[in-house]
């Protein structure tokens, strides 16, 4: 993929989950990569520091916040690309704070838009999320179905995703929208869905979750990484909206008996209440259509759901102990 060598690309949002693969994946490429993470008194890198020293090295990261313009101007100056994933993800946060999701994730894109259109970038390419969809009318969910705000982050990023939508046709910016369905992988958080499974599998005396019955289409975060470079280099999809999931879906229950068969246990699940989302707020099913994302990146996930387990089980195994079970919520 030699359209990212030497190009100067800022990830916002390089130091999570999936940033942090997009980050390995444009260094693996010859890009010339800086990092826009928010300031923290620790100077904490988040997920890069899982990277190996020598990829660390190659990496700018520039401090600020999504929600300063100044400091967003500031690390997209001298840019070709950005790669905006910076966001507050947490749905059942959402709940609690949703002013600070259109904080960050409205506000902090309106200012990820006007850098990147005063300062001439050649390419943003901003994150949406499968959850805008709601609990979907048709499987699978093709590009073209309605938007629908079913949790305060959906929102928010339905808010988002319009945004850049309107810059596009009121200024020709060249940004083109991922939508990428459920990632999964080394480095998420445990308080992820898929973790806090993997987690209790491995080491609790029950598993207690939310609702069972919802079902998502999980894509492996090394896969979504390569549909983030590919949308950042393709040629003619400005102004797309492209899904970026697996093709297929299985529910919650169906991953546990998966975890549970990987990790040799059998411990009872619990549907916790306290786990469970509002009524009117789940979301049932999400199963990607990625047809669009074929034909105009070239684009297919390599990584099965089972294989994808196994990886990210075996780097739960070495990363962590049981005490991490504190932490495991959904």
């Amino acid at each position: 993929m030699g359209e990212w060598q030497s190009k100067k690309v800022l990830v916002t949002g390089g130091t999570g989950f999936i940033g942090s693969h997009v980050v390995q994946a444009l260094l693996a490429e010859g890009a010339r990569v800086r990092v826009l993470a928010h300031y923290n008194g620790g100077g904490h890198l988040g997920n890069l520091a899982e990277l190996a020293p020598q990829e660390r090295a190659e990496v700018e990261v520039v401090w600020g916040d999504l929600r300063d313009p100044d400091s967003v101007r500031r690390a997209v100056q001298g840019m070709e690309r950005v790669l905006h994933l910076g966001a507050l993800i947490s749905i059942p946060y959402s709940y609690l704070d949703p002013r600070s999701y259109v904080d960050v994730n409205v506000t902090g894109t309106l200012n990820v838009l006007l850098a990147c259109r005063d300062l001439g970038v050649e390419r943003l390419v901003h994150t949406s999320t499968s959850e805008v969809y709601g609990t979907p009318d048709t499987v699978p969910i093709a590009e073209t179905h309605p938007l629908r705000g079913q949790s305060p982050y959906a929102a928010s990023k339905i808010g988002a995703d319009k945004l850049a939508e309107s810059f596009h046709r009121s200024y020709g910016l060249p940004v083109v929208t991922l939508r990428p369905f459920n990632a999964y992988g080394p480095r998420q958080s445990t308080r992820a869905l898929i973790p806090t499974i993997l987690t209790q599998a491995l080491w609790a005396p029950e598993i207690r979750l939310g609702s069972l019955w919802p079902r998502r289409d999980y894509t492996y975060v090394t896969d979504t990484a390569q549909a983030f470079l590919r949308a950042g280099s393709a040629p003619g999809v400005e102004g797309m909206v492209l899904n970026a999931g697996y093709g297929a879906d299985v529910s919650v229950q169906e991953l546990v008996e998966m975890a549970l068969r990987l990790t040799g246990r059998r411990v009872p699940v619990v549907e916790a209440a306290e786990r469970v989302r509002p009524a009117a707020s789940e979301v049932a099913r999400l199963l990607c259509d990625r047809t669009l994302a074929e034909r105009r990146l070239g684009w297919r996930p390599q990584v099965t759901l089972e294989e994808g387990l196994r990886r990210t089980l075996a780097f739960i195994e070495r990363r962590f102990t049981p005490d991490i079970l504190k932490q495991t919520i959904v």
